[in-house]
């Protein structure tokens, strides 16, 4: 059975769990001694001889309190055509895998942490299903660990200089956020295919890398798509309105907006920023002193004691009128309405995916009524990570803020990120190779 760390001194790589009694590396089968499903051999792709050490970090069930739990896992051996990554950082992040693939940056979502704290009156509603880590307990894994930097610690038997991509034991690294991709929050991950996993030089600190594949992905993703919306609107606007330039709301001060505020001024500088104003819709007091840190930025404070029409009206004297593209990362039904009467005739809304498939049909005759547009924003590419770390090591991009804590604090964490606590991001730490 999982650990509950909560009755534990905090150490959660060392609690008093018989399964920490196992060695690390056992040739038998370990499901039973670990407390885990048993293993079937005859379905099982790849030899599991190993174990890992792994925080879950899980949704609480009825009249649970604790959700975080240290156990012992069976470890694949490396693929012949992948790699085995030695964890160093994982991002506080997570993913709702009753919803889409989408990964969000968990300190962007404060205002819906209160639905996953063991408080919460509607944790009754999660959808509950079966977790193969531990039988009875509630499907989680919304903190599985999906930004996660480390090492390689070995490559696939089928692996040569012609194939490796240029990678090699030892290399610094970060894993893009893969389908089916294993929970970071562990010693080791095992990655199938080498074309996941982009080398980040020696110049950026792994705690940074950590941030990069899913919240600042995201992101970047969602500039790109509003770049292009914006090409479109000044190319209608040439004829009629060559002077006027193009608004665009960012709401939201956790890690996704952030990271889209600082990705947004270095793109449209290099795109014509004068064409474009920023302004960025602050949901908490800190998120507001983070942002006025960027330049040629405007920020508004959404301060949720105020009427809707108060605050609608205190974004349009902010950003001179109606918006023509909002980045929305709120992720509520009241920010997306507020969002939307804070909006131009024929603008565009841009949330992510993950948020899609519940709001778009709440708001659908909202916006044909509106002539607007709501699009989802998927995780971006391989490609657009590898091209985002560059971005980031040569500083061009500065991370916003982000706190580093042992695993073993991996309790604390979550209840400060609940509360939020944390300014910016949360990194847990695995291993210190720095």
């Amino acid at each position: 059975m999982p650990v509950d760390i909560y009755s534990q001194p905090h150490n959660v790589l060392n609690s008093k769990s018989s399964t920490n009694q196992l060695p690390l590396d056992a040739t038998a089968d370990t499901s039973s001694a670990s407390g885990l499903p048993p293993i079937d051999h005859h379905h099982t792709q790849h030899n599991m001889n190993k174990l890992c050490r792994q925080v879950s970090i899980e949704s609480p069930g009825p009249g649970a309190k604790n959700c975080v739990f240290n156990f012992f896992v069976p470890i694949e051996d490396t693929p012949p055509q992948g790699a085995r990554i030695k964890i160093v950082c994982a991002g506080a992040c997570y993913r709702r895998r009753d919803r889409s693939n989408s990964i969000t940056s968990i300190s962007s979502v404060s205002s819906e942490l209160s639905d996953y704290c063991p408080t919460s009156a509607s944790i009754t509603s999660l959808t509950s299903m079966s977790s193969p880590a531990h039988q009875g307990i509630r499907e989680g894994s919304f903190f599985p660990g999906f930004e996660v930097a480390g090492v390689i610690e070995s490559l696939g038997s089928e692996i040569t200089e012609a194939n490796n991509r240029g990678l090699h034991i030892g290399q610094r690294v970060i894993v893009y956020p893969f389908d089916e991709a294993p929970a970071g929050y562990a010693e080791l991950m095992v990655v199938p295919d080498l074309k996941h996993i982009v080398p980040i030089p020696d110049s950026l600190p792994i705690s940074v890398a950590a941030m990069l594949p899913t919240g600042a992905l995201l992101a970047m993703n969602a500039v790109f798509k509003a770049q292009a919306v914006v090409t479109e609107i000044l190319k209608q606007r040439a004829s009629t309105e060559p002077n006027k330039k193009c608004k665009i709301l960012i709401v939201g001060t956790g890690g996704l907006a952030l990271w889209a505020v600082r990705i947004a001024s270095y793109h449209f500088a290099l795109t014509g920023s004068a064409s474009v104003d920023i302004t960025v819709a602050s949901l908490r007091d800190e998120g507001f002193r983070l942002a006025t840190e960027i330049k040629n930025v405007s920020v508004v404070q959404w301060n949720e004691c105020l009427y809707e029409p108060q605050l609608i009206e205190r974004t349009k004297d902010v950003c001179g009128g109606p918006v023509d593209v909002v980045i929305d990362f709120g992720t509520t039904s009241r920010s997306l309405h507020r969002s939307m009467h804070c909006l131009s005739k024929g603008g565009v809304v841009l949330i992510s995916d993950e948020v899609a498939e519940k709001l778009l049909p709440k708001f659908s005759r909202l916006s044909s009524e509106y002539q607007q547009e709501i699009i989802p924003i998927s995780n971006g590419t391989a490609e657009q990570l590898a091209e985002l770390v560059q971005l980031v090591a040569t500083k061009k991009i500065e991370p916003p803020p982000h706190s580093v804590f042992p695993c073993e604090q991996a309790a604390e964490v979550i209840q400060k990120l609940c509360n939020s606590e944390i300014p910016g991001r949360a990194i847990l730490r695995f291993h210190d190779v720095e």
